[in-house]
């Protein structure tokens, strides 16, 4: 059974810095449990705000449900009962129901609401989407802001106010406009999520619209220094943001940006560079090049030894 109420939920979230763990593969792409537990257990050492078990980050694309469900099940059961376990739901309305109601029974603390497989929606159809699901789980949701689901201001104003269960907003577009709009309409209602590919890049001027945490794939390699960026950030001492932006973060990116999809692969590559391998990703990702792997080894080790 789940440790927090949606209410409480929403608090822990907003509190510390959150995380979606990689999700470990064998070299025949089959599920390493014992290793992605082993994950779980000592990202869960560091004070976080949660983890999302099987989210973008750990590749929930390319797992079938079963597979969703055990990855949740072993992220629930591996980590303390003070660290929220999130898990993801998806794909057609009826699918994500499928999959919230799969969450409570891996021991899930809440949800994160993907957007819908494939189709375009218009706002109504949309929280619609929404509000079917809240219904279904008495999980705290997040919905997450990106793709063919981008929220407006006024949907995600009903949807606070018809879903008593929704806790968070994550954005996933980087539209400042409505981010502002949304938080001077409900305030404290939500809690607000960092989204972008690569999130401390946008983490300091987020801040002020408040957006008080955000989603770090760094932190499944480099949890230390995750958490000393997030620590500048919510204490608003730029000149080491931008002094940690330009040693890691910007060049990463770059490394990052060269071939869709390596959002996910650069983290796995982070992992097996610092002597944590999760093993390939799925297709239809691809994994980082040798040379690209070198570069991106060369600049972890001088961040490691700043």
């Amino acid at each position: 059974m789940t440790s927090f109420t949606p209410a409480e939920l929403g608090r822990r979230i907003g509190s510390g810095l959150l995380s979606f763990p990689v999700t470990h593969f064998r070299d025949d792409l089959s599920f390493d449990e014992a290793a992605y537990r082993e994950h779980v257990v000592r990202l869960s050492k560091y004070d976080v705000g949660g983890l999302f078990a099987a989210g973008g980050t750990g590749e929930f694309f390319s797992l079938t449900p079963t597979e969703v469900e055990r990855v949740v099940a072993a992220a629930a059961d591996s980590a303390p009962d003070d660290t929220p376990i999130l898990a993801p739901a998806g794909y057609g309305t009826a699918t994500a129901i499928e999959f919230a109601a799969a969450a409570e029974r891996a021991g899930a603390d809440g949800i994160l609401l993907f957007p819908p497989y494939l189709t375009e929606a218009g706002q109504e159809g949309l929280a619609r989407h929404v509000e079917a699901v809240c219904r279904a789980t008495s999980l705290g949701v997040v919905i997450y802001s990106r793709a063919n689901a981008v929220y407006s201001a006024d949907t995600v104003a009903r949807l606070a106010d018809t879903c008593p269960n929704l806790v968070g907003y994550k954005d996933g577009v980087g539209d400042i406009d409505t981010v502002t709009r949304i938080h001077a309409r409900l305030g404290g209602r939500l809690t607000y999520i960092g989204g972008l590919p690569t999130a401390e890049t946008f983490a300091l001027p987020y801040l002020q619209l408040g957006v008080t945490t955000y989603s770090s794939a760094i932190f499944n390699f480099l949890p230390e220094f995750a958490l000393a960026f997030y620590t500048a950030v919510r204490e608003q001492r730029q000149a080491d943001v931008t002094r940690m932006l330009s040693a890691f973060v910007l060049p990463y990116t770059e490394i990052r940006n060269r071939q869709a999809g390596y959002a996910v692969s650069i983290v796995k590559a982070g992992m097996a560079a610092t002597g944590r391998s999760a093993g390939p990703v799925r297709p239809p990702l691809t994994d980082l090049s040798t040379q690209e792997y070198d570069s991106l080894s060369a600049l972890i080790a001088r961040v490691s030894t700043a």
